[in-house]
């Protein structure tokens, strides 16, 4: 097609050769572009520069612009066909006209300048398939042509990619072109790490296409590519050992013998890779490198012998057999042996061929197998799902519990309140009966001065002190909680402890008070009353006292011992259990009044 194309071509160069349009010269090279003798006359009219596809030219004050010229099947442009044909001359002779039609536009510096810059911008120009002339040489391994493009590439020609995602060292080691991909390297050793098609370097694409002259070459610039691999997770080693090519799996375990254990996104490794192609050599490689990989599973299940049993390598099965680390009977995720995937293959000469040779090593079918292994392996998925189902029935416990728990703590809360409002009333109360006491005291006011009459009598005294302080007791309480701000349940919890107690003073105070006015009240004659009514008020409070005060030291005692024993418990039971009596110990100090 390409020589189809210049032929048109010199048809159409033929034409404008008859109307005067072109040289002689030109039409003796259709690749060559117009040349026009630098004059004065000739720059202001001779035709602009042609350098690439995407229409511009380049004006005599040295400003870039283009003119469109395509040839060829691709779009091609004439740099590009003189590199697919291998024509070095038309190469030289198109980069070095661009210097000739440029003369008289500029000087010095600025013109060596422009022009090199035109002639790159002509090189990483690209046709239809993404492809620069240099990415056409290096295809077709026209080595000469290379080096004199590499003069005028900069770094965007030498990595730019074609629509198959090909670079050009990319492209020169799947073909094998040795020679060209020791020319690249020389002139950028950056490029070995670029990246191809499913993210393949050029390392495993000459791997995988079997060129070991240019797999050397690149281990000999960097031994780091062992360590890259394709999207799918296959290094140069897997793909090498799948086709078969033995000199080059064996290039890559000198170079790293751990190599063969490296897995891919499926889990296999070389070995498994290996035992499906044909190549027996090279599985006797993998194995004297790494003989442990024969017992490898994929992530099915799957050993080297299952998957040379379906594939009905019968040498590479001898092979396997042979180590005295194959377990001929392992069984792959499908509770399979070797046996039973070699009795489910078509008859054939290679699959009886398999079967006898599996039973010569013992092989037997899974349903004859003792099979303790799986009787373990379901008792511990069975521990499992119990231990499972026990932690979802906790964290539902402990669920359940900090709800309660939360529900008991409202509960305080508002049992909390109405302590605090039932004792604003209580205080209250007492606050007005020892108000008003002092002002209608016992025994009556002396008209005279408005003082007791019994105010020298050691009863009145009693009287008086006792009331003053049950009524002082009662007024802090009511002022404690007027300004208390009600948020946080343990202050509140505190704040309560010490005013009942201040309560339990008034009332105390006001009881005393009453026994004292008593005697006033009664008079020398009926005295015994009085002793009668202190008496029983003394009982009456001291049961009450003592009995409070017993549960006050309990609740404290029950509570130590209850934080002595918290840190013994661990887990989440022990959690939830320790939250809910933390709840009980809440609810007992309340009687801690």
């Amino acid at each position: 097609m390409a020589s189809s194309s210049i032929q048109s071509e010199e048809g159409v160069v033929g034409k404008d050769l008859e109307n005067g349009l072109v040289s002689p010269k030109q039409a003796q090279n259709p690749l060559m572009e117009p040349s026009p003798t630098p004059s004065p006359s000739s720059t202001a009219t001779a035709p602009a520069l042609v350098l690439s596809n995407s229409g511009k030219r380049m004006d005599q004050a040295g400003k870039k612009k283009y003119l469109k010229q395509v040839t060829g099947r691709h779009n091609d442009t004439g740099l590009h066909l003189a590199a697919q044909q291998g024509d070095l001359a038309a190469v030289k002779l198109i980069l070095d006209d661009i210097h000739t039609q440029m003369m008289g536009t500029l000087s010095g510096a600025d013109f060596d300048s422009e022009v090199a810059e035109v002639q790159a911008s002509i090189v990483n120009e690209v046709n239809e398939l993404g492809a620069t002339a240099l990415f056409t040489a290096v295809e077709k391994g026209h080595l000469d042509v290379v080096k004199e493009l590499l003069k005028y590439s900069n770094k965007e020609t030498l990595t730019k990619k074609n629509r198959s995602g090909f670079d050009p060292l990319h492209i020169a080691a799947f073909h094998g072109h040795h020679a060209i991909v020791q020319v690249l390297l020389d002139h950028d050793p950056s490029l070995s790490h670029t990246f191809g098609p499913s993210n393949a370097t050029p390392l495993i694409s000459a791997a995988t296409q079997g060129h070991t002259a240019v797999v050397n070459e690149l281990l000999s610039k960097d031994d780091s590519l062992l360590e890259s691999c394709r999207s799918n997770g296959k290094n140069a080693l897997h793909l090498a050992a799948r086709q078969g090519h033995v000199d080059i799996v064996r290039a890559l375990l000198c170079k790293d013998p751990q190599l063969a254990r490296r897995t891919d996104k499926k889990g296999q490794t070389a070995l498994h890779m290996a035992v499906k192609g044909q190549s027996c050599e090279v599985v006797k490689l993998l194995l004297d490198a790494v003989a442990a990989i024969v017992m490898l599973p994929d992530k099915f299940g799957s050993t080297a012998l299952h998957v040379a049993t379906r594939k009905k390598r019968v040498e590479i099965v001898n092979e396997l057999l042979s180590l005295p680390d194959t377990n001929v009977n392992a069984l792959n995720r499908d509770h399979k042996t070797a046996l039973d995937i070699a009795e489910e293959l078509p008859e054939s000469a290679d699959s009886s061929n398999l079967k006898e040779c599996l039973h010569h090593y013992g092989a037997v079918r899974a349903n004859d197998l003792n099979q303790p292994r799986d009787e373990l392996r379901n008792t511990v998925t069975q521990i499992k799902n119990d231990v499972h189902t026990q932690l979802e029935q906790t964290k539902r416990t402990n669920k359940n519990v900090h709800n309660i728990s939360k529900e008991l703590r409202k509960l305080h809360r508002e049992g909390i309140n109405n302590a605090t409002n039932s004792v604003t009333v209580v205080a209250v109360l007492f606050a007005t009966v020892a108000f008003a006491a002092i002002f209608t005291v016992p025994g009556g006011d002396n008209n005279d001065d408005g003082s007791a009459v019994v105010v020298s009598s050691a009863s009145f005294r009693i009287f008086f002190i006792f009331n003053a302080i049950a009524l002082f007791t009662s007024l802090a309480v009511v002022v404690v909680q007027i300004t208390l701000v009600r948020g946080e349940t343990k202050a509140e919890r505190r704040v309560v402890k010490v005013i009942n107690k201040l309560m339990w003073l008034a009332s105390v105070c006001t009881s005393v008070a009453f026994m004292a006015s008593s005697y006033i009240v009664v008079g020398r004659h009926h005295v015994w009353a009085a002793i009668l009514v202190t008496v029983v008020g003394g009982v009456i409070m001291a049961g009450v006292l003592g009995t409070m005060t017993y549960y006050v030291v309990r609740s404290k005692r029950i509570q130590s011992m209850r934080k002595k024993g918290k840190p013994r418990r661990s887990g989440s039971n022990s959690w939830g259990h320790s939250e809910f009596s933390n709840s009980e110990v809440e609810v007992e100090t309340m009687y801690a009044l």
